[in-house]
């Protein structure tokens, strides 16, 4: 086994350091999520985590760690009869992305189970885990209900395996870590809940910080071994303390004063539920065990809140999270004595050194944050002429203008993929996945993980005379066992391709348009898609984000997005093409859905809307699902996106018609590229 890197020997990184000591102080503190990028210690800090923790007494061969003072009553491998433990390790176990559901909460033998009545059980990673380090690298990359099961284990102590009214219940209790990028992709805002606190990591900028990192790695990757000898002092006092201080919490006070404290400050920034404020109160706890005191204080709670909100606060879900520190401090000092915290000195960590360093690592954030671009001399109402008529023919082409804020988004009605795909788990596209509701059965070409009870009985039904049948229980083979089909929902790519065209640039207008994709893209977000975005004004089109799980940078881009030039529509519907036919290589079980923001104009060189009509029907002789929305005002319509929509195989939708709530007309879903009549 390889030597880990020492704890004590990381540089920096004081907010995520604390936040695993305090959940190895007090596991009850629900694990901690760790958001930033790359290459910040992350998982060196998890995996070194495990060489501080206590050992674990288990019960000799159990799988399921049961511990030997009181080992668990509904334990498969028990009941265990009284003997001495042995002592482990605490171990630490990886949670692939790629991991199916059985690898987690591991797999149930059907076929004994129906043959013989025997639970023959096989543990997955949750078992290993238990009483241990749980560590899931790129926890937002993973599937919704692999993270429902990981975390309702989290939740309950407990996992179950059920298959047709088979079940196994086994001990799960761990420290749960999560890292991920938000680049990639975020939590939905109920799953992020379940995370008992969160820090924010990045690399340092300061050289000299910089300098000993590398000389640090560089000294162990060639002697893992002896720079771990050298730092065996330090990581024996961080031991020795991490274990006095999960004596002392049983006997730290949490004072009236500061429990309405937490009250108070889980009200003021409007957390939903009662979770932030059980998880601040044992933050809280625990930070005065680690600081070796037994009363908790102001500070303690202040520090707490930087730990436990950013990620609950109540936001837009593309805002980035985060606490307004100074209204932190104004409800800490109007909720409890004033005696208890300092205004000026939020004080230093916990131990008095760089383990506690400023809590939270957020950086300041007012809750409401002023998304409106900075104004020039047109103001806020449309300019006068030329841009007042924007949707004139043959309007000449205007310089670039300032990005416009986006309306109040709303929300938008179903845009789905027709047909029935394999894609990724979602809430968009009908799909054959494996959680939904059972439509078929086949024979298994694997491991058989839904078993099909009606159509397995009804396959060895004719054979139990052959196989010498004579009591009451049915004689199942191997070739009997059929596996459930299964029908739900696949998340898509979503790839927009918006007109930034000085036909589009009234602020009004524009403001408008920008709202209506935000829209779409907030619906994304909730449906577990991919997205991506294409702009198209003056000459030519660009690639504004290739396509990514990250729907918020999508938003950002958005909200940058200048306007003004031609329309050349044409090269926007070829460059989403080149991105679809990427896309297609790197994930052909996603399926696509263009999304045209346009009001269907076509300038610029010879013959544009000819020319945008053949690249309408080159991705509908590909058999891409698309709509086009159709942005064209004023009292004379020219019905471009709807000439538009038809090259393309699709369909037109307003933007009134987008609106979930809108009475303009009837519900219209995508039609498939080629399905037209």
């Amino acid at each position: 086994m390889s030597t880990p890197y020492p704890f004590t020997a990381i540089v920096g990184q004081d907010d995520l350091r604390l936040g695993l000591l305090l959940n190895a102080v007090s596991p009850a503190v629900g694990g901690v999520l760790v958001r930033g990028e790359k290459g910040t210690a992350k998982s060196t800090a998890v995996r070194a985590l495990a060489a501080l923790m206590p050992e674990v007494p288990v019960v000799p061969g159990c799988r399921f760690s049961c511990d030997p003072v009181s080992p668990d009553p509904a334990c498969p491998d028990g009941p265990h009869a009284e003997a001495a433990g042995v002592s482990r390790p605490a171990r630490t176990v990886e949670l692939p992305v790629g991991a199916s559901e059985d690898r987690l909460v591991g797999a149930l033998d059907i076929e004994r189970a129906l043959a013989e009545g025997v639970k023959a059980f096989e543990p997955g990673l949750l078992a290993d885990a238990h009483r241990g380090i749980l560590y899931v690298d790129e926890v937002n990359l993973l599937h919704d209900h692999l993270v429902d099961l990981l975390l309702d284990a989290a939740a309950m102590g407990a996992s179950y395996v059920e298959r047709e009214g088979v079940s196994v219940r086994h001990a799960a209790r761990f420290l749960l870590v999560g890292t991920m990028n938000p680049e990639e992709g975020e939590l939905r805002p109920q799953l992020l809940d379940r995370f008992g606190l969160t820090v924010e990591v990045s690399a340092s900028r300061d050289t000299d910080e910089r300098v000993e990192v590398v000389r640090r790695r560089l000294a162990y990757d060639d002697d893992p071994e002896g720079f771990a000898a050298r730092w065996a002092e330090e990581e024996g006092v961080l031991r020795e303390r991490i274990a006095a201080a999960r004596a002392l919490l049983p006997r730290v006070v949490l004072g009236n004063g500061v429990l309405r404290q937490i009250a108070a400050t889980c009200a003021a920034f409007e957390v939903d539920g009662m979770r932030a404020d059980i998880v601040m109160a044992r933050t809280a706890t625990a930070l005065a065990a680690w600081a070796g005191r037994e009363e908790v204080t102001a500070d303690d709670v202040r520090k707490a809140a930087l730990l436990a909100l950013p990620h609950r606060r109540r936001r837009n879900p593309f805002d980035a999270p985060g606490l307004d520190e100074d209204k932190l401090d104004q409800t800490l000092d109007e909720a409890g004595p004033q005696d208890d915290h300092d205004d000026d000195d939020p004080g230093p960590g916990p131990d008095g050194g760089d383990d506690g360093g400023g809590g939270g690592g957020v950086p300041p954030q007012a809750d409401g944050e002023d998304r409106t671009p900075p104004q020039g001399s047109e103001g806020d109402s449309p300019s006068p002429a030329p841009e007042g008529t924007p949707d004139a023919p043959g309007r000449p082409a205007g310089g670039e203008q300032q990005p416009v804020a986006a309306a109040e988004p709303f929300r938008t009605k179903m845009l789905s993929v027709p047909g029935l795909g394999e894609g990724a788990a979602g809430r968009r596209s009908r799909a054959r996945t494996e959680h939904g509701r059972t439509t078929g059965a086949r024979r298994p070409e694997g491991a058989l993980t839904k078993l099909h009870l009606a159509a397995t009985v009804q396959a060895a039904a004719p054979h139990q005379r052959a196989r010498g049948r004579a009591g009451r229980g049915l004689v199942v083979r191997r070739d009997d066992l059929r596996q459930a089909t299964r029908e739900g929902r696949e998340g898509n790519l979503v790839l927009f391709v918006v007109d930034a065209s000085g036909s589009m640039a009234a602020r009004q207008r524009m403001s408008a348009v920008k709202g209506a994709v935000l829209s779409l893209l907030l619906d994304a977000y909730q449906r577990r898609d991919k997205v991506g975005l294409v702009t198209f004004r003056g000459k030519e089109a660009e690639v504004a984000l290739p396509p990514t799980s990250s729907v918020d940078a999508a938003a950002a881009r958005l909200e940058s997005l200048p306007t003004g030039g031609r329309t050349p529509l044409a090269a926007g519907l070829l460059k989403a093409h080149d991105v679809l036919r990427v896309e297609r290589l790197r994930d052909p079980s996603r399926r696509p859905l263009l999304v045209v923001v346009t009001d269907g104009r076509a300038t610029g060189g010879p013959e544009p809307v000819a020319l945008a009509g053949r690249a309408g029907r080159l991705h509908r002789s590909e058999g891409t699902a698309s709509v086009v929305v159709d942005c064209e005002s004023g009292y004379v319509r020219l019905g471009l996106a709807g000439e538009l929509a038809r090259e393309l195989g699709g369909t037109a939708v307003t933007l009134d018609e987008l609106r979930a709530d809108s009475i303009a007309g009837l519900v219209k879903d995508v039609t498939a590229a080629g399905r037209a009549a």
